[in-house]
């Protein structure tokens, strides 16, 4: 292969990276989903925010990064899927920013909206945040309405390549069967993963044994949606891209194929399926096992990770269009040029340093487990 495509093949696997670290650190927006019916009392629900409120900031960095990279490295799907499917893309852009006034203000003096406003925030931040981002994901699977036509950058007067081909924008999404398979997929994980990081850090009798009873509640629904949307994919018709002339067609089980034709993608997807249901189902087989958190964690990161990778390898269109196959965009006419994603490599190298020290931070912040006297005594607190 070429330089160039090294790079477009290497920037894939980094958004997809990202991608699997943001469905993990979802566990924020899972826990706060949670937050009116996993607390009864004012001292739960403190314990609850600031535990969870010490790690939002992870999760709205990793975000924006996410997002940053998207649009440096493959900036035709930043304008066609921001510019056109925007009413999707502004509701959760709306729900991440709530949630950061909501942390930041609701203990503030002369709060006048009171703590429970606040607190519904982040609730709805945790919901439908978590729901919209793995809906807005599965398009990359079901497609999307949209035309590119690129002789249109010579138009003077509109110069507009993409064209969404409703006025829904993005929201039509919704009445995608398995958009929503994926999205509620999502929700459950982020709830699951909630439940195993409070098991782990919690030192409170009473909410770790809810937290036990609500694992099974959130595990169970996570584990059937999510074979849903893998089934439905694997046996469905995906869209694959002809290596030489870049023709787009529709091709069955074409994303089976990809795990095939990638046994070490298929392996590492596996694997962190696996991982996922070790963590579940130890965490419920005993009261005393902590670490759900970490094998669940790591599996989550996985098998999105995988999972976005055989969306864009292998000659696939990774962001399909329903209505115009050959509008579809691959990592092949989406990308930024060579010499931007050869400038932006170099800076990538800097990335293990960047987790490195989010591993340091953590661990600093996590030396005991926490209960309310700790939240009580902390002058920082939420």
């Amino acid at each position: 292969m070429t330089t160039y495509i090294i790079l477009q093949h290497y920037w894939w696997f980094i958004i997809s990276l990202l991608g699997g670290l943001l469905a993990f650190l979802l566990f924020v927006q899972g826990g706060q989903s949670m937050l009116f019916s996993l607390s009864k009392t004012e001292d739960e629900k403190r314990l609850l925010v600031n535990i969870l409120g010490r790690k939002w900031e992870y999760t709205f960095t990793t975000l924006v990064t996410f997002g940053g990279a998207f649009f440096a490295s493959f900036p035709l799907f930043y304008s066609t899927s921001f510019g056109g499917a925007y009413w999707v893309w502004m509701i959760i852009l709306f729900c991440f920013i709530i949630q950061a006034v909501s942390f930041e203000f609701q203990s503030k003096p002369g709060n006048t909206y009171g703590k429970t406003t606040y607190r519904s925030f982040l609730w709805i931040n945790g919901v439908l945040g978590t729901f919209l981002l793995g809906a807005a994901i599965a398009t990359f699977f079901t497609g999307s309405d949209f035309s590119v036509n690129k002789g249109n950058i010579t138009q003077q007067l509109a110069p507009v390549i993409s064209q969404w081909g409703n006025n829904w924008h993005g929201l039509e999404a919704l009445l995608e069967p398995r958009n929503w398979a994926l999205g509620l997929t999502v929700l459950f994980l982020a709830r699951t993963n909630a439940l195993l990081f409070l098991i782990n850090r919690l030192n409170n009798k009473t909410l770790e044994e809810r937290s036990h009873k609500y694992l099974f509640y959130n595990a169970i629904p996570f584990v059937i949606f999510f074979l849903i949307f893998v089934t439905w994919i694997l046996i469905g018709k995906g869209f694959a891209v002809n290596a030489e002339t870049g023709e787009v067609s529709l091709e069955q089980f074409k994303y089976f194929h990809n795990l095939i034709e990638m046994p070490i993608i298929m392996i590492v997807f596996v694997v962190g399926v696996i991982l996922v249901l070790t963590g579940i189902i130890a965490s419920m087989i005993s009261k005393n096992f902590r670490k759900g958190i970490w094998f669940s964690g790591a599996g989550s990161i996985l098998t999105v990770c995988t999972l976005l990778l055989i969306a864009g390898f292998n000659n696939t269109a990774y962001y399909p269009s329903s209505t115009d196959l050959q509008s579809s965009l691959t990592i092949f006419n989406s990308s930024s040029s060579e010499f931007t994603l050869k400038t932006m490599s170099y800076v990538s190298i800097l990335i293990p340093f960047v987790l490195a020290y989010i591993f340091y931070a953590w661990r600093s912040l996590e030396k005991k487990r926490t209960d309310i006297e700790d939240i009580n005594n902390d002058h920082h607190a939420y």
